[in-house]
């Protein structure tokens, strides 16, 4: 790194606190910290200030041992987190918190001080996954040992806390040069009540229930294993108490009331709760609790759920290999619909079409005003080819888009991007899944894009055949960011990145599709926002990219949907805008949108 580029990125006045925990469990609000560690950078990414590192006792089992070592034995006679909090809140006070899947890591912190009753003195994070993702580095996927092997940073203990905080930040500082040299922001988000939860995933849901769905409760019947349950208002018996004993019948507990609730438990038959209300619509039978707890004397055995059959790949590959396949190209200039024609063009010719300057783009196509771009001379020093003229790579690009030819640039050609190999989905296309079981889709946009502070909500809907949602848990955003068991989550990772994670294992028998979209806060359209990509991401490599780019006067778009045909899983490209917003949108897919 030279003088000049460290002057570069100590200009932007950042400090960083780059942390890593070894944990019990997913869940903060019920598991603990096992170990800590943290190393204060500056804002180039060199040692700067304390460091901190410690076992912590989390008053518990130690959860699964074979992941990170941390036996009863290792662990006993260490500190516990109230105690280690000082020394611990020294390196984090008043610096960015650094960890890769931030929101797992700030996560347990943030409810660890909360449970010591001190406040984290964190404001924003920054997650590194969300950080190589907008590099575009040539890596398979963004694990930390991958991007530690790319980086050329050796690891000594994975899953130890204090190596992996070391390597980390010898990755954060490459990164963080790459970064600069792109001129790429970076992903930075505010630590608030609306990305911080004490809660990652949100609270852990219970496991789908064994028992096939039998239908409702009928009219001097018994109870059948696989009833859908859900309970409304003051019970006598403890409602986790109450959940546990429906629970342990073989009785599936809900959250919420829709079509194919068994049941409904109330001990006030007039009650108008949001539960209550939706029973009487939907005709649900309802009892008090005293006929529950007699009911629960005799419950008649269910029909076990059947084994699904081995998820396969199948053979519909939508994806074209074109001219420009391997290639991926920024566009620059242009008006919106201009660019955003050559983009769709590039995806036509099995191009990628990039969204911002990252290490990945091969080639770039200049349009008119593009030579005003503030990225222009960052292309010109990496050599990147700049095409021009009536027609560039191939594409007849719109008038009018002269662009005067300099005459003294000549660009190196770089035959294929990282991940060339990855097939490129244009609008409507359809691609097979490998046969794994947990995928993300990740949504980004141009850094910035939406400088002024509008927010892009990526939600999901998880729908039945009539494309409808079956409970309010079907609808998972920023405020329910979870499914029902935990089948789909949304996740926020950065300032221009969002991802959804879908759990095919568990989705249920009654679900078809998950849907996911993108809104627009205000009156912000598609048209400002620009060229939105997705991927879908595996446990070790992507299958597949969009960019999607028709959005116009658009304040939602169906960005993709993954859905199951027999047994196979496939995703799709969709790229449909609406007019209007976020609720009408969710009352599309039928979910119930409160008045006011």
């Amino acid at each position: 790194m030279t003088t000049a580029q460290i002057d570069d990125l100590l200009d932007a006045g950042h400090t960083f606190a780059v942390v890593d925990v070894e944990t019990t469990g997913f869940y903060p609000d019920r598991s603990r910290v096992l170990s800590v560690a943290a190393v204060g950078l500056d804002a180039a990414g060199r040692p700067d200030g304390p460091r901190f590192s410690s076992l912590v006792d989390p008053g518990c089992d130690p959860g699964p041992v074979h992941v990170h070592g941390l036996t009863r034995e290792r662990l006993a006679g260490s500190p516990r987190f109230e105690e280690i909090a000082p020394r611990l809140l020294e390196v984090l006070d008043g610096r960015i918190l650094v960890a890769h899947n931030a929101a797992f890591d700030h996560g347990f912190l943030a409810a660890e001080s909360d449970r010591a009753g001190i406040k984290l003195p964190v404001d924003r994070r920054l997650c590194t996954l969300a950080l190589s993702r907008r590099l575009g580095i040539d890596v398979p996927n963004h694990k930390l040992a991958t991007l530690a092997a790319y980086w050329g940073v050796p690891q000594v203990g994975a899953h130890t806390a204090d190596d992996d905080a070391h390597v980390l930040s010898r990755v954060l500082t490459h990164s963080l040069l790459l970064a600069a040299n792109l001129g790429l922001p970076l992903p930075l988000i505010g630590c608030d009540d609306r990305t911080t939860a004490t809660r990652y995933p949100p609270h852990a849901a219970s496991p789908p229930c064994p028992w096939a769905y039998p239908g409702r409760l009928a009219a001097e019947q018994p109870l059948v294993q696989g009833m859908k349950v859900a309970v409304t208002g003051a019970t006598d018996v403890p409602r986790p108490r109450l959940a546990a004993r429906l629970t342990a019948a073989g009785l599936d507990v809900q959250n919420s009331v829709s079509r194919l609730t068994s049941v409904l438990v109330t001990n006030a038959p007039a009650s108008t709760t949001r539960k209550a209300a939706r029973a009487r619509a939907e005709g649900v039978p309802v009892v008090d609790e005293a006929t529950l707890l007699r009911l629960l004397d005799d419950v008649r055995p269910g029909t076990p759920v059947e084994p699904r059959a081995p998820r396969r790949t199948g053979t519909a590959r939508q994806v074209v290999r074109g001219p420009l396949h391997g290639r991926r190209v920024l566009v620059l200039g242009g008006t919106h619909a201009q660019a955003a024609a050559v983009r769709a063009e590039i995806t036509g010719a099995g191009g990628a079409a990039a969204v911002n300057l990252t290490a990945g783009v091969t080639d770039v196509v200049l349009m008119a005003g593009g030579e005003t771009d503030r990225r222009l001379p960052r292309i010109r020093e990496a050599e990147l080819p700049l095409h021009r003229g009536e027609v560039a790579l191939g594409i007849a690009l719109p008038a009018p888009c002269t662009v005067p030819d300099p005459g003294d640039y000549v660009g190196r050609h770089r035959s294929a991007a990282p991940g060339a190999g990855v097939p490129v989905l244009p609008r409507g296309a359809v691609l097979d899944l490998p046969a794994e079981s947990v995928w993300t889709v990740n949504v980004a946009w141009r850094a910035d894009a939406l400088a002024g502070g509008t927010d892009v909500d990526v939600v999901a809907f998880l729908v039945d055949a009539d494309e409808c949602v079956i409970a309010d848990e079907d609808f998972v955003f920023y405020n329910a960011p979870v499914s029902e068991h935990g089948t789909v989550a949304v996740n926020t990772d950065g300032d221009s990145e969002r991802s959804v994670r879908i759990d095919l294992d568990l989705v249920s028998a009654q679900h078809d599709r998950i849907v996911v979209a993108a809104a627009l806060d205000g009156d912000a359209t598609f048209g400002d926002l620009g060229a939105v990509t997705v991927s879908v991401d595996g446990d070790t490599a992507t299958a597949a990219t969009a960019t999607l780019d028709a959005g116009t006067t658009e304040r939602t778009m169906l960005l993709a949907e993954v859905y199951r045909r027999q047994d196979v899983w496939r995703v799709r490209a969709v790229g449909q805008g609406y007019d209007d917003g976020l609720a009408e949108l969710a009352v599309r897919y039928g979910v119930v949108v409160d008045a006011g």
